[in-house]
């Protein structure tokens, strides 16, 4: 099968604040900043927009401030993308960021209590009235790393996100880990406080898949989604019209361990990050680090599985576009 041309897509979730797009590997710099570079890839492949998670209040402030420094830099789109043979949207930015505590770093929530619960909300009213912030989040729950945050800590934060959407009319960007139930049942308890919703990175079961596709909710798949045979043939189900794409990157790419390595057709140049020079490597990516550039070709056409043809589809791109769609619509 040969490389398709690039096709316009969006990556619904990359962690741009991560130290590794300064050079900075588990607390020791390898090579000197180079997310401009990333960002220029992502462009060359067709990525139209990215959507820049925060985990913490501090974050939140950090991710806002990159959407709108890259915005002044120029980073913004003046091209109207195809929907659907019928419609398209114009994406004027191609950094957004959202507002909002990962459930394993919800102590701070605990610490800062409603001061800190208010600060949130402030931020992202400011940052949706200006189109920079279209989703509260990273938020849910995430029974994996319980070491980092206990369970009932978790569920008393979570909750109080729903508060956060409702109050702002944003959609919700969503994590669910390992969570036996608890998380499908907060969302059904509160599923009129929010508009719309992505539960990204997912790796569940049929069943919850099931539940969530009942529920609404989107589906955002990933590398960390498509390990086994079993994820393959439950992220197979989902709709295409409920199908997001993300990268989360730096984390979650497609390892040659993963089941789904097999139906990657497209490979980028990389070098090992001792090696990396941004400055004179700028077409390179960095061994081992996912990228945003990665979620057009190794993604899209090859994993999802169109259960009405037998064939994987690659019409699954135009429904990358829908999440900007829902962002910009309030409630």
């Amino acid at each position: 099968m040969s490389s398709p041309q690039p096709l316009p897509s969006i990556d619904i979730g990359g962690n741009l604040l991560d130290g590794m797009y300064q050079g900075v590997y588990h607390g020791k710099t390898k090579h000197s900043p180079d997310l401009d570079n990333v960002l220029a890839r992502a462009r060359l492949y067709g990525v139209m927009s990215v959507l820049v998670t925060a985990g913490t209040l501090s974050e939140a402030k950090e991710a806002l401030k990159l959407v709108r420094t890259e915005e002044k830099k120029g980073g913004s789109n003046i091209d109207r993308v195809p929907v659907s043979s019928s419609s398209s949207i114009i994406l004027p930015k191609f950094l957004y960021s959202t507002v909002g505590v990962h459930p394993t770093r919800c102590n701070e929530l605990e610490d800062g209590g409603e001061d800190y619960l208010r600060e949130l909300l402030s931020v992202a009213i400011e940052g949706s009235s200006t189109g920079h912030i279209v989703a509260i989040g990273e938020c849910g729950l995430d029974y994996d790393r319980l070491k980092f945050c206990p369970k009932e800590v978790q569920k008393r934060w979570f909750e109080r996100h729903f508060e956060l959407a409702n109050k702002t009319g944003l959609p919700m960007f969503l994590h669910n880990r390992n969570t036996a139930g608890d998380f499908v049942e907060m969302i059904r308890a509160n599923r009129e406080r929010f508009s719309e919703g992505v539960v990204h990175s997912f790796d569940g079961s049929s069943e919850e898949l099931k539940e969530l596709l009942e529920l609404g909710m989107y589906i955002g798949v990933n590398g960390c989604s498509l390990k086994t045979e079993e994820n393959l043939k439950v992220m197979s189900q989902i709709p295409l019209d409920r199908l997001m794409i993300e990268t989360d990157a730096p984390w979650c790419e497609i390892r040659r361990s993963h089941a789904g390595f097999k139906y990657v057709k497209t490979k980028f140049d990389s070098v090992k990050k001792e090696r990396y020079d941004p400055t004179s490597n700028e077409s390179l990516c960095v061994k081992g680090r996912s990228q945003v550039n990665e979620c057009q070709e190794n993604y899209l056409c090859y994993y999802f599985h169109d259960t009405s043809t037998g064939n994987y589809c690659h019409h699954s791109a135009r429904m990358l576009l829908l999440l900007l769609v829902l962002l910009t619509m309030r409630g």
